[in-house]
């Protein structure tokens, strides 16, 4: 989300902003330019959406100018993207970090289950997925009828087991699990770690993004954007356990004999990696308020493609293979395609101070009577019979020549 009113803004925000614009680009804020859209009717029981926070320039305009829209952004000449029924989409390069087109990328959306990306781009690295831990019955603290992977309390499970739950089948269940364990297992655990996400939401630029629950479960003020779904599976995909966990079709929860409950088998959600050549996995998402949410990440001729998108209708394509239209029209662009950047943590860092130079030493007191200048130092005898020596083998024009030799200049 924007900055309180009056708060100082995050270190290096505004140089953010000024990534370098593509040549021939020109920014569509002005004058937005409609998104394709397909001619389909929104469904009755469509609840209003949220009311987003109001639109922060400088913040809209983090990677490029450019980006700062809420309609369509392309490279100039390029191949009108297909249209899709995503209130807000984005296409980035996973590896240079290149923006290739978008549909009002900054512009602040209700997350639902993708929000789980940001989850373990903040927990991932902080737990062993070997560890055990055992449910409690406050982790099946979720909405009623909402998505969950059936873990019973008192019930053991590993924490991979618990990722895979996450991943797969969407479980807001082993959400809070996780959560809680990485806040330190406590009954604040879930809030704390809520806190370390919105942290690490700011830490890599994602400033439209604010967590209120770990599941993407909506709450009041909840919101991220399409291009920071990219900033943080950008972070995600570059963890080997997340990669592992998104492409695995299929996992096993183990049985509880000590609570007579048998395992059962369930399957991944995200229908790309079952139907997308080079699919690496993703995260899909829904709620009645955000409506179905996406976050997809294919590899083709040695380019890894990420797609974001939110506020989407199932009708005429799910959410996943609006995405799969997307990184089609992504992977057709050139390589050199761009329309902003994905910025870094270095990118936002503040610019090091100049180190001072050293104090200069104090002057002396000037004295009333000026001393006599001291005579000038006399060599030993011993030191002027050696450089007597060294002068009576040397060529006087090598001394010459040496003596107004210019000293060669430096290249760098």
């Amino acid at each position: 989300m924007a900055p309180a009113r009056g708060a100082a803004r995050p270190p290096g925000l505004v140089a953010a902003r000024a990534a370098a614009r593509p040549p021939g680009l020109v920014s569509a804020r002005a004058a937005d330019i409609p998104c394709p859209k397909p001619k389909v009717a929104p469904p009755a029981d469509r609840p209003p959406a949220p009311v987003p926070p109001p639109d922060d320039p400088v913040g809209s305009a983090i990677g490029g100018d450019a980006l700062a829209t809420h309609g369509l952004v392309i490279p100039p000449g390029a191949k009108a993207p297909p249209a899709v029924t995503a209130s807000t989409w984005m296409v980035a390069d996973l590896d240079t970090g290149e923006v290739l087109g978008g549909c009002g990328p900054h512009v602040p959306r209700t997350p639902a289950s993708v929000q789980k990306t940001l989850l373990a781009a903040t927990v991932i690295d902080k737990l062993n997925p070997a560890q055990r831990i055992t449910v409690t019955p406050s982790d099946l603290n979720i909405e009623p009828g909402s998505s969950a992977v059936g873990l019973i309390p008192g019930g053991t499970y590993s924490i991979s087991t618990l990722w895979l739950g996450l991943m797969l089948n969407s479980g807001n269940d082993a959400a809070n699990a996780l959560a809680r364990l990485a806040g330190g297992g406590g009954p604040d655990g879930v809030a704390r770690t809520v806190a370390a996400m919105n942290a690490t939401a700011r830490r890599i630029g994602a400033y439209q993004t604010h967590a209120v629950t770990p599941s993407g479960l909506d709450g009041k003020g909840q919101f991220t954007s399409a291009y920071d779904l990219a900033l943080i599976a950008r972070v995600c995909f570059a963890n080997a356990d997340f990669r592992r966990f998104v492409r695995t079709p299929r996992a096993r929860m183990p049985a509880q004999p000590k609570l007579k409950k048998p395992g059962f088998q369930f399957q991944n959600e995200n229908k790309l990696i079952f139907n997308y050549p080079g699919a690496l996995g993703g995260k899909t998402g829904f709620t009645k308020l955000a409506r179905h949410s996406y976050v997809g990440a294919a590899q083709r001729n040695g380019r890894r493609l990420v797609v974001t998108l939110l506020g989407a209708e199932a009708r005429p394509l799910r959410g996943w293979q609006q995405g799969a239209a997307l990184l089609d029209w992504g992977f057709a662009l050139p390589a050199d395609a761009s329309v902003g950047k994905l910025v870094s943590p270095q990118d936002l860092a503040p610019a090091p101070s100049p180190t001072p130079p050293p104090p200069a030493p104090p002057k002396a007191a000037a004295t009333r009577t000026q001393s006599k200048p001291e005579p000038p130092q006399v060599l030993s005898v011993a030191a002027a019979a050696s450089v007597a020596l060294l002068l009576a083998g040397t060529p006087l024009l090598l001394l010459l020549t040496q003596r107004r030799r210019r000293r060669p200049k430096r290249t760098h």
